[in-house]
């Protein structure tokens, strides 16, 4: 069921990475691109339905089940519990590999950065890359709001290729108050992403003003589904940029068993190409590293069709 993007949307892309033209290139970074690194949310989120008896049936939805621990203990535990986790399970990525996602985006010349995850492997495969990242927060609550900011004071910081910036909307592991996790965490941040001042100048132009590339998301995300609600209000529909979502196809425990388990999967993907199609999200359906694989070799056949 894998299908690549039109030609026209790989040369958009492409002239958009390669900073043609007005349009840049912004990667936002999902739960996916740390496949075979980190411990899947649902398999965590199984861990804490069976540890804290959680009597929900849909036991594989770590925000819900999270809510369900913040509940019955405190809104730190399920914080501290993932943190934990993460630091325990978590194994190190491969960067000598280029299509491996953060090595492959750290190989891109794009001065900013921004993630849903809580892991330091972005910074990192851009420090391989012999890059100087800034880290920075979304200071979406009120306890890391006084957390350091490479955005104030004198410097009047402004990313670029040699100096990014990698923006970690949902929170970083070394502030644990800052995570969104919970169904709590998830609405707060929605509500307080209509605050103007919230996100940085520069943030808030790469939001507006760029194409934005969503990598390792599924459809029914609570990530995705936040990011695009809130991204929408900021964006001019009249100037509304294309924008990519690289996304697995379907599962069959994701579709209707009406029909066969291959025509609900392409009943379903098909009509998810429409919707996201309405948000002006062009949808590669494949693996983060399929997608690299195609737009390395594009990229590189481009390059040798301008020097011949």
């Amino acid at each position: 069921m894998r299908n690549s993007l039109e030609e026209k949307t790989w040369k958009t892309l492409i002239d958009r990475i390669n900073g043609v033209g007005n349009g840049k290139c912004t990667p936002f970074l999902g739960a996916g691109t740390c496949h075979g690194l980190l411990p899947l949310g649902g398999e965590v989120a199984r861990k804490w339905a069976a540890e804290y008896k959680y009597p929900f049936p849909d036991s594989s939805d770590l925000v819900k089940v999270a809510q369900y621990v913040a509940l019955n203990h405190d809104s730190m535990v399920p914080k501290e519990e993932i943190l934990k986790i993460l630091a325990e399970e978590g194994k190190a990525p491969d960067f000598k590999n280029p299509l491996q996602p953060h090595r492959a985006l750290a190989d891109l010349p794009l001065p900013i950065y921004l993630t849903t995850n809580y892991d330091n492997l972005m910074t990192e495969a851009l420090q391989y890359r012999r890059r100087d990242p800034k880290r920075e927060i979304c200071r979406w609550n009120k306890l890391v709001e006084k957390c350091p900011s490479v955005f104030k004071g004198k410097s009047k910081f402004q990313p670029t290729v040699a100096n990014p910036v990698v923006f970690h909307l949902h929170g970083h592991s070394e502030f644990p108050e800052s995570l969104v996790l919970t169904e709590d965490d998830y609405m707060d941040f929605l509500v307080n992403l209509s605050r103007p001042a919230l996100m940085p100048p520069a943030i808030q132009a790469a939001l507006e003003k760029t194409t934005l590339l969503f990598l390792g998301y599924r459809m029914a995300d609570w990530s995705f589904r936040v990011l695009m609600r809130g991204i929408s209000r900021l964006m001019e529909p009249s100037m509304r940029r294309m924008n990519v979502a690289v996304m697995l196809p379907p599962a069959e425990d994701e579709v209707s068993s009406s029909d066969s388990a291959e025509t609900s999967q392409q009943k379903a993907q098909d009509y998810l190409d429409k919707y996201y199609d309405n948000l002006g999200i062009q949808v590669y359906w494949g693996t983060v590293s399929e997608f690299f694989a195609d737009l390395k070799k594009r990229m590189n056949d481009a390059e040798k069709a301008a020097a011949s």
